[in-house]
Formats: structure tokens, C-alpha cells, sequence
């Protein structure tokens, strides 16, 4: 098994999908009408596979707390290369720091409009794409 996507509920489908966009997402294809209301599928540009599905339903403007998620990651090459593009196009990212005080290993967030936590994460040389049991050795 393996996690294909996951859907996270948006206020505002424009403005979400703007911001998304400027992060580096490209939309793949929508379902109108669902039962959970208009479905939007992105990935990022370096992905075989839709990662994010932007779920919108127009009745629903105010996202009640507990109905969207904590927080996803997106792993960068360069934190200080993908700061500044993100920049450049107007996205905010928060100082990059460091888990283990180390340059190779930093992270910084995001916050999407409608208050997600973004996770950006640049591994240290030699490190997995994502996490595995070696991040946790006994």
C-alpha cells in the first residue's frame, strides 16, 4: 500500500487554487459534483501521481476547526532556493530552522487562506525521500 492523495476542504476554490498554483501545483482535473462538492486535483511538477485534491462545496464558506487537517509536507532540494521562488511569487514562508541544528536538515512553513499548516522539509545528503523506520532507530 501506499498513500496516493489526500483531500483537503477549501473556503474558497479561487483563492486556494491561486495560492496552491503559486506553491508550485498544477491542476490535473476536476469532478464537479460529489457528494462532498467540486473535487480539484493538483500535483506538483516532479510527481508521476495527483497528490492534493481541493475539495470545495459553495454551501460551506466557514470551515469549522477539525474539518480540514494538521499539517503536510513537501519535500524542497534547496530550502533557500524554493524560499525564494516562492517568494517571487508572492508566497510567505516562515524563517527555515533546523530540527537538529544542522544546515543540511531545514524545514519551514506556510499557511494556505484558508489557515493549513504547510510543511516545507529539505533532507540532509544520503537522507530517504520521505520517512522511514531509520529516522526512528531503536
Amino acid at each position: 500500500m501506499r498513500t496516493l492523495h489526500f483531500g483537503l476542504r477549501v473556503a474558497d476554490l479561487e483563492r486556494s487554487l491561486a495560492f496552491y498554483i503559486a506553491v508550485g501545483y498544477e491542476v490535473i482535473g476536476s469532478v464537479p459534483e460529489t457528494a462532498f462538492g467540486s473535487l480539484t486535483m493538483l500535483k506538483l511538477p516532479g510527481d508521476d501521481f495527483v497528490s492534493l485534491e481541493l475539495v470545495h462545496d459553495p454551501a460551506r464558506s466557514e470551515l469549522e476547526p477539525g474539518t480540514r487537517l494538521n499539517h503536510f509536507v513537501i519535500k524542497v532540494e534547496s530550502m533557500d532556493a524554493a524560499i525564494a521562488e516562492l517568494a517571487a511569487r508572492g508566497v510567505v514562508a516562515e524563517p527555515p530552522g533546523s530540527p537538529d541544528d544542522s544546515m543540511d536538515f531545514q524545514t519551514s512553513w506556510l499557511t494556505d487562506p484558508d489557515g493549513n499548516r504547510i510543511e516545507l522539509v529539505q533532507w540532509p545528503p544520503g537522507h530517504a525521500d520521505g520517512l522511514t523506520a531509520a529516522d526512528w532507530p531503536e
